[in-house]
């Protein structure tokens, strides 16, 4: 357990929280909420306490991390708008988490179970007294450790020695977790997960997350086969209903609520999609916070086979949930009306051009997404005085260019009515620089429908997405990691005393050599020139 929550505080990066906190926050804790009191509702029924009922609700209410980055890193979408929010959702949800783990035991007596006693003022400085400890241990761990940790590592890392630099590491899981349990009464779980925290923000957290990520897989496999030797799968056949129950609340309850939540925030129905599929499952958080349910006496061991069998039945479904909510979102792009409806609740003067700008765009690029990539794309075009309409998926992106006077929409390219608000009719070319492929073939139909003449220039990340865009006759297509082998190589060959001439023959037979890469229409197939973007005087005088 120890590494597997070194692990989660690895990837545990307050960077990302504060980029998304504007729904993160918020969203993450009124899911919690929702969650807990259907859980909680569930066991009155049942004729449980409302302590129980509270331990319960949490425990469902949290999804793994684990899993989630998993899932995310599977389908591409990790580094994407809608997976930097569903990891910070769920970097809300563990925080939370940490806290009902801190204040849980000493809350227990008052609850139903074993731990506090006394009347309100002894339950008062029990929660004062625990609270006081866990603030200590943060400031020497968050302020002291961020700087020994780090100072620690670096040293050693001087060494060259990797096997040094991994004991190390582990070293500071350990160290961390056990002192923090020694001293400061803090379970080892959360101890391990500070020290995943301090070093996430050092110069060291790519190293060390490689140097014990075979260890940390190794121990999370023992931690989940420890957790299913502890489950009883005759509470399949004895309470069928109540499992079915539990799951309905992991896989809709929680989905739905967050759908709603996300849709409410103003953001389009994809993004809420991916985080409503990403809470479809639980965790171990709530494998923890069950088992110290469990230990205090507050609930029974029937709840954490309830617990153990909703996480084991939704982590195996939820690969199939993404699945059902992929299929949900193409049916909602075939009901343009359904889609605006769900997704009215955005600033609409972000989705389309400001009145004055409308009638200027003629002969113009469209650049779909200002990441790394698109930002590049968009500033070289508009070094040139070139004109270009930016379309993101990030408002809070979209609100910044347009305070710098730059022309941009707010919305995903792939829903109708976006790229008509682009004046992709009117439009040259057209740059996709995001990497979901499927999205980037539903744009190019749609932009094609718009303007069957319209140029393309398109990111992939596959081999496989090349040669399918090929297929559709696109004008360039391109592929990161072949496009740096191709720089490297151009500077080897100079560099080996090849001409310059020489290497730009070599690099460019092997762009379209059809391995991959960057592709351009073949030689059979007529060429269409690279447009001239820039406005002529007369379409100037035509817009004015």
């Amino acid at each position: 357990m120890i590494l597997l929550m070194f692990g989660v505080g690895l990837h545990f990066s307050i960077k990302d929280l504060v980029a998304v906190r504007r729904i993160a926050i918020p969203g993450a804790l009124v899911q919690i909420v929702v969650a807990a009191l259907l859980g909680a509702g569930l066991v009155h029924l049942w004729g449980w306490t409302t302590g129980a009922g509270l331990v319960f609700g949490l425990a469902l209410s949290v999804a793994s991390t684990v899993v989630l980055l998993r899932a995310l890193e599977q389908r591409n979408t990790l580094d994407s708008i809608n997976g930097r929010i569903a990891v910070g959702w769920l970097i809300v949800e563990d925080l939370v988490m940490v806290l009902a783990l801190v204040l849980l035991p000493a809350l227990g007596r008052a609850l139903g179970g074993e731990g506090a006693s006394g009347g309100a003022g002894d339950i008062a400085l029990v929660l004062l007294v625990t609270l006081g400890k866990v603030a200590l241990f943060l400031a020497l761990v968050l302020i002291v450790g961020t700087r020994a940790a780090p100072w620690i590592l670096e040293r050693v890392a001087r060494t060259g020695s990797r096997e040094l630099f991994t004991l190390s590491v582990l070293a500071t899981a350990l160290g961390i977790a056990f002192g923090s349990a020694a001293l400061f009464g803090v379970s080892f779980a959360l101890g391990a997960f500070f020290a995943g925290v301090i070093l996430s923000e050092s110069d060291f957290s790519h190293r060390a997350a490689a140097d014990s990520l075979p260890l940390q897989d190794a121990f999370a496999v023992l931690f989940f086969v420890s957790v299913g030797m502890l489950f009883d799968p005759g509470i399949l056949v004895r309470e069928p209903s109540a499992v079915l129950a539990v799951l309905a609340i992991i896989l809709a309850g929680k989905s739905v609520a967050a759908f709603g939540i996300v849709l409410a925030f103003g953001y389009p129905a994809r993004t809420a999609l991916t985080v409503s599929a990403s809470l479809a499952q639980i965790g171990e958080f709530s494998f923890i916070l069950i088992g110290l349910g469990v230990t205090l006496g507050l609930v029974e061991a029937e709840a954490r086979d309830l617990v153990l069998a909703g996480a084991l039945l939704s982590i195996t479904l939820n690969p199939l949930v993404f699945i059902a909510f992929d299929g949900f979102e193409r049916w909602l792009r075939r009901r343009p009306r359904l889609l605006a409806l769900l997704e009215r609740g955005g600033d609409e003067s972000l989705s389309r051009l400001p009145d004055a700008k409308h009638s200027s765009f003629r002969h113009h690029a469209v650049v779909v997404g200002y990441g790394r990539v698109g930002r590049v794309v968009g500033r070289m075009l508009k070094s040139e005085g070139l004109p270009v309409i930016l379309v993101d998926k990030d408002r809070r992106r979209v609100e910044a260019l347009r305070e710098r006077g730059i022309t941009a929409i707010y919305g995903e390219a792939s829903t109708p009515g976006i790229l008509e608000a682009a004046d992709i009719a009117q439009a040259r070319l057209l740059v996709i620089a995001t990497p979901d492929g499927f999205q980037t073939r539903r744009i190019i139909e749609i932009a094609r429908e718009l303007n069957p003449e319209i140029d393309t220039a398109i990111r992939t990340h596959s081999e496989a997405e090349v040669a399918h865009l090929e297929g559709q006759g696109v004008g360039l297509a391109i592929m990161g990691a072949r496009e740096l082998s191709f720089g490297l190589a151009g500077y080897a060959l100079r560099s080996l005393g090849i001409s310059k001439k020489r290497v730009a023959a070599i690099v460019q037979k092997e762009r379209v050599s059809g391995e991959g890469g960057a592709f351009e229409r073949r030689p059979d197939i007529p060429p269409r020139e690279a447009p001239e973007l820039r406005q002529r005087r007369g379409d100037d005088e035509d817009a004015g």
